[in-house]
């Protein structure tokens, strides 16, 4: 069973804890020992907190020995993107500029995953500040698709994607801004949720745009995602968007209570006019969509803005937010920053003060008509993030940015997006199928996404190493 423990998922890890049957320290080996034989070929993470991550599980042991369980993560091995703050251990997102950077303090979100007793195994990596692209010219190398080590993870949580995928950690907390944990989730056939705008504290997260950054988590099946939901989602006062609900939610309740009689918009037209996808995007959500319709759900084509109108939304919004958050770094130590941050964050500086006005008001316009979608839909499908996964040549020396992506329209409009694996190429690469729901409808997305998984086995693969 040793060798086997990597592959759990968090659910069955969890109840073999909480049977004896294995130990937080076993668990925790594991996952060290298969980071050390196979992260020098993936490099998912800039920083192994192996030392720390080892007493975390000694001491989980010892609760559990003296029938301290505190829940379903106590004891379970995590990742982090880079981007999220850890007390004494360096936090960089994948910049030189921030190399030395070792905050006093957690991020919230780190808190409360400690809280729930999950072990946190180190910081992975990411595209520098969030922003900045699949780049060779970092201090750190590229992270690598462990279904094909020559092909990119999707980003900008590149190394949390990688290693959930390969099974170095058996979840991750990643950033989404407009896509950064659905596009590593598709390309790496996992669950990648970017939940409702405010339920996640973003306090203590390397900031990229007040406006669109959401915390969310990255895991191997639908029940997992829910896990971490019921640890990390929970009012802070100190981060201004946080949201306070009346009563806390439980994200398991109902998962597999299925989706017969509920009505599903397809938004094909994004995948088929907007940003046409290929025939194997579109077959395989071909299939989804029937396989939807085979659990009882009725679906609806519907139509939404085009996809270039989210895109020049959300770049007229986003650029002079990161270039403001940047602004003073850039100007002290210019040359700390990779090329293609420059290159990027630069655009920032030519939006006017009425440009990024016009652009909220129209994002606000754009909210308000998806939000009339849900009087007539439960929930929304359209493609995930197209696949395959490119290669990381031409990901490299790719310097289009803000260009349209299907993940985008959900993340301008703020409401909750599910991406997760709906069959693979005839290259082996993972395809995937994006679920939306309206704002604070996180229960019902990851309801709908375990009806589609519990009659499908690709979360069961697991790449050959």
């Amino acid at each position: 069973m040793k060798n086997e423990l990597a592959f759990l998922t968090v659910a069955e890890a969890s109840a073999l804890l909480a049977s004896g049957a294995i130990s937080p320290v076993e668990l925790t080996e594991q996952h060290l020992k298969r980071i050390e034989a196979l992260d020098g070929d993936l490099h998912c993470f800039l920083h192994v907190a192996a030392d720390s991550a080892l007493d975390e599980a000694k001491t989980a042991q010892r609760e559990f020995l003296a029938g301290r369980r505190r829940g379903p993560l106590h004891g379970i091995p995590f990742g982090l993107k880079d981007n999220y703050d850890t007390a004494g251990i360096a936090t960089t997102a994948n910049s030189a500029a921030f190399q030395h950077r070792r905050p006093d303090r957690d991020a919230t979100v780190v808190r409360l995953l400690k809280e729930a007793g999950a072990i946190l195994l180190g910081k992975q990596a990411m595209h520098e500040l969030a922003y900045a692209g699949v780049s060779t010219s970092l201090p750190w190398p590229v992270p690598r698709n462990p279904w094909n080590e020559a092909h990119d993870t999707g980003g900008s949580s590149s190394g949390s994607g990688a290693a959930v995928a390969a099974d170095l950690s058996m979840f991750a907390m990643g950033t989404d801004t407009g896509g950064s944990v659905r596009n590593p989730a598709a390309h790496c056939g996992l669950v990648g949720l970017k939940p409702s705008f405010g339920i996640i504290s973003r306090t203590g997260v390397m900031m990229n745009s007040y406006s669109f950054d959401h915390c969310g988590p990255l895991t191997r099946t639908v029940g997992d995602c829910a896990l971490v939901m019921n640890a990390v989602v929970a009012h802070d006062p100190s981060d201004p968007a946080s949201i306070v609900t009346s009563q806390a939610i439980d994200y398991t309740d109902g998962l597999d209570e299925g989706i017969d009689g509920w009505t599903i918009g397809l938004i094909s037209h994004l995948y088929e006019r907007d940003l046409p996808a290929n025939d194997e995007v579109r077959a395989s959500m071909q299939d989804a969509v029937a396989r939807l319709a085979s659990l009882g759900a009725r679906i609806e084509e519907v139509s939404i803005a085009r996809l270039e109108h989210y895109a020049a939304c959300k770049a007229t919004i986003q650029r002079p937010e990161i270039r403001a958050e940047y602004e003073r770094d850039l100007a002290d130590r210019p040359s700390a920053f990779g090329e293609k941050f420059h290159a990027r964050v630069a655009a920032g500086q030519h939006v006017s003060a009425v440009e990024y006005l016009q652009a909220q008001r129209e994002r606000r316009r754009l909210t308000e008509a998806m939000e009339r979608l849900f009087d007539r839909f439960d929930l929304l499908v359209t493609a995930g993030p197209y696949g395959p996964a490119p290669l990381i040549a031409d990901a490299a020396a790719n310097w289009t940015f803000d260009s349209p992506e299907v993940t985008v329209p959900f993340s301008v409009t703020s409401v909750p997006a599910l991406s997760l694996c709906i069959g693979f190429t005839r290259s082996g690469l993972p395809l995937s199928m994006q679920i939306i729901g309206p704002h604070l409808g996180d229960g019902a997305v990851l309801r709908a996404a375990q009806s589609y998984q519990s009659t499908t086995s690709w979360h069961n693969r697991h790449p050959a190493r």
